[in-house]
């Protein structure tokens, strides 16, 4: 039975009961509430973490694990194929086990991953991150991240490993695909939005990876971070400042990373001093998988495993996951040895059980089995074990996927049909053009478990795009050629691809990257890139398919940027998709129909080519093409880029006062008009820049953005107030401040594209950022 059953027990237990609960536990029950447990891990399959054969133990029954209580459950349901019902089931047992079977009562917290949805079998799956970005549609993102917290919720599950806020740096990074933008303030913005729905659930959602993963020499997984104090605080850790502080993220994963030579698992300037005495998170930190253990194995800064747990548990990492591997017996023997006080450890354990409390894990009333429609405190509404995968999930993915698709480059090929006879004879080529996997990103459950389990179907009804496309234009005679594989480079294929686009009205061919772990594709996890050009013999079938004479719309289906400039020039049109999820390929062949007009915008800068990496538009003077240099930096499509099949017009760009106190908010409005004869959504783009200051500065940085959906002829005012605090930077002596002088205010259709703009001056003494500054602009569109 439970020893927590006195009548100060429930959802304001609070912090004095807390602290009298730790009094009252033993080390080996402290320390369990700060770990987790990885059951039902196929080690014979293949590693879904990085070096996790080299991390195995024995795996233990959960009985014996968990005699002491336990911190976590670790993915139960992402783990294996797992039916939702039979998954419930058996969650409920092992949470009814701890309550009744261990001497405090206490239950674990469950978590998953959900970056694209949760990562189960069967669950709905959304578009990656940088599609969630190509459509500048926070809102969106929120309604997709609450109902994936709901379906989590009913299905026992308490946290959740999303969002990612690292900020693109090199494109060469296998999981750029995991990233929402190049840009720190539209990740940010689209990343708050994520916090927000997911946590609006009751699901406690966990900012990935704190800080600098993205920055990673030469955009190889788990490398070296070379970063200045300057590009840390002003640009990787922003869009976690914002998650912490302005929408209340409640639990950080440290970053694998090491920075100028520190690991960030033992890091107590980031993991304490920024995140909570700067910021003032009173949330849990978790270890990255296995992150502890690396800093004896990877990093070797510690000597052994108990000087790992010390470390990291005196920087700020509260619960070791996925499993005890140093939080158990190697920080014990730290502890009764006199070599670490108990005051490190009561002080994680505080946090991890306020968070028990928060989630309502110590009411006495708790029960393993939540009244139906109800979990974790809040409503899930229709959710339940039966269906993880509704017409509401599929109709939300169907807007996501459609609003990220972003049109390239078009000659006025397309829509198909719409300025000349529809197509009667239309080749569908290319190694994706018939691949389900295609549609995903790596921490998709059919992308990162699957592949272990060849006897199991994806669990969803996902369509092909062939397939799609064959429903979108059932009138025309669809051939198809594989032509190559997606990295296998080999070429026979080729000519007979060539031969079906020669005999075909107009050429679709479907290439991109193929999403695994740890080079099981070719982007993902572990699954970086030497060159950026496309995987294989793609490139040579693209151009084999053109060269036909054939109109030719390639559809890249990837993780990340490629060098495209060749393909710019020559194709007749171009779709960028970034795994667009389950609906994907239906979005797909309606923006090639045209039955959908494509909104999406580039959130990131298409390279030049691998050795002008790592770049970012939010380069200052000496990053751009320069004299002196050979290397061309310039993308050949700039960030914020994107076509439309209608037009849109700007006029009347005003701004409220020329002069703004430096504490203060610049106020300015446009006018954007759909010009065109057909309904569509401009992004509306507002960058500034501030042309002499006392460190150097990006030549321009997006402040502010909106998209506005306007019929043909309508017009909308878009009313922007943008927060001098998103001026910000690090000075010379290490402060954040915003200095006075001129600014430039300039409405753009992408980072390099100027339509309109002012010059605004900000008056008044150098001011010091305290925190309490606005840090998001606000829209208001009349």
């Amino acid at each position: 039975m439970s020893a927590i059953d006195d009548e100060t027990v429930g959802s304001a237990y609070g912090r004095a009961q807390v602290r009298e609960l730790i009094a009252a536990m033993t080390l080996e029950e402290k320390l369990a509430q700060l770990v987790g447990l990885w059951q039902g891990v196929d080690r014979e399959g293949g590693a879904v973490a990085p070096l996790q054969d080299a991390m195995d133990t024995v795996e233990q029954s959960f009985a014996d694990f968990a005699a002491h209580g336990l911190g976590q459950i670790t993915r139960h349901y992402g783990t294996r194929p797992l039916d939702p019902r039979e998954g419930r089931a058996t969650l409920t047992a092992k949470q009814r086990w701890l309550k009744e079977n261990t001497r405090l009562g206490i239950p674990a917290i469950v978590h998953e991953e959900c970056l694209t949805g949760l990562a189960a079998w069967k669950a709905a799956t959304y578009p990656v991150p940088p599609a969630w970005g190509a459509t500048f549609d926070p809102p969106l993102v929120e309604r997709m991240a609450a109902r994936i917290g709901r379906t989590m919720a009913g299905l026992g599950i308490h946290q959740g490993l999303a969002p990612v806020l690292d900020v693109i740096r090199d494109m060469r990074w296998g999981r750029v695909e995991e990233c929402i933008s190049e840009d720190p303030y539209h990740v940010a913005v689209t990343g708050a939005a994520y916090v927000r729905g997911l946590q609006s659930a009751g699901i406690i959602a966990t900012l990935k990876h704190f800080v600098g993963y993205s920055d990673s020499r030469a955009g190889r997984n788990l490398a070296p971070v070379h970063a200045g104090t300057r590009e840390v605080r002003d640009v990787l850790e922003f869009p976690f400042e914002v998650a912490v502080r302005d929408a209340g993220a409640r639990s950080v994963m440290n970053s694998y990373a090491e920075i100028d030579g520190v690991p960030v698992a033992a890091s107590a300037e980031h993991l304490t001093g920024t995140l909570r005495e700067e910021w003032g998170f009173d949330g849990t930190v978790v270890a990255d998988y296995f992150a502890v253990a690396f800093l004896q194995t990877l990093h070797r800064v510690a000597e052994d495993g108990g000087d790992a747990a010390a470390q990291a548990i005196t920087a700020g990492i509260d619960v070791e996951l996925p499993t005890g591997v140093t939080y158990l017996q190697p920080l014990k023997e730290r502890i009764e040895d006199g070599r670490l006080g108990m005051d490190v450890v009561d002080r994680a354990l505080e946090r991890v059980l306020r968070q028990k409390a928060e989630l309502g894990l110590l009411d006495a009333q708790w029960s393993p089995d939540p009244a139906p429609g109800h979990a974790n405190g809040v409503s899930t509404g229709d959710v339940s074990a039966d269906d993880v995968d509704t017409e509401e999930d599929r109709t939300l993915a169907a807007t996501l996927a459609e609003r990220s698709l972003v049109l390239l480059r078009n000659d006025g090929v397309l829509p198909l049909g719409a300025t000349r006879p529809a197509p009667g004879r239309i080749a569908v080529i290319g190694p994706n053009a018939q691949s389900l996997s295609a549609m995903f990103g790596c921490y998709s459950f059919i992308n990162h478990v699957l592949p272990h389990h060849p006897d199991r179907d994806t669990g969803l009804g996902v369509e092909t795009v062939e397939a799609a496309l064959r429903r979108e234009f059932a009138a025309a005679d669809i051939v198809t050629e594989r032509g190559t594989g997606v990295d296998d480079g080999a070429t026979d294929g080729i000519p007979a691809a060539a031969t079906a686009a020669a005999g075909a009205d107009v050429a679709v061919v479907v290439v991109g990257d193929r999403s695994g772990l740890f080079g099981r594709g070719t982007s993902g996890e572990g699954c970086d890139a030497d060159d950026l050009e496309l995987p294989g013999a793609q490139r040579a079938l693209v151009e084999a398919v053109i060269a036909t004479g054939t109109p030719t719309v390639v559809v890249l289906l990837t993780g990340r940027g490629y060098a495209l400039g060749w393909l710019l020039d020559a194709a007749a049109a171009v779709v960028q998709a970034f795994f667009p999820g389950e609906e994907g390929a239906a979005a797909i062949a309606g923006v090639l129909s045209g039955r959908v007009n494509p909104s999406g915008r580039m959130p990131m800068s298409l390279p030049r080519g691998a050795g002008a990496q790592p770049y970012s538009y939010l380069h200052p003077p000496l990053g751009a093409a320069s004299s002196v240099t050979n290397i061309a930096t310039e993308p050949p499509v700039r960030y914020g880029f994107g076509l439309s099949y209608t037009r849109f017009g700007y006029e009347d760009f005003t701004v409220d006062a020329e002069t703004v106190d430096v504490a203060d908010a610049i106020r300015c409005a446009v006018t954007v008009r759909n010009t065109g004869d057909r309904e569509g959504a401009e992004v509306v783009q507002l960058y500034a820049s501030d042309p002499v200051a006392s460190v150097t500065r990006p030549l321009a940085q997006l402040v502010a953005f909106a998209r506005v959906p306007l019929g043909p002829g309508e017009s909308a005012r878009v009313h922007f107030t943008v927060p001098t605090r998103l001026l910000a930077f690090t000075d010379r002596d290490g402060v954040r401040i915003v200095e006075p002088g001129d600014v430039g205010v300039s409405v753009r259709r992408d980072a390099g594209d100027v339509i309109l703009e002012h010059t605004v001056r900000l008056t008044g003494e150098v001011h010091i950022v305290t925190g309490a500054e606005p840090r998001i602009s606000t829209v208001d569109i009349s």
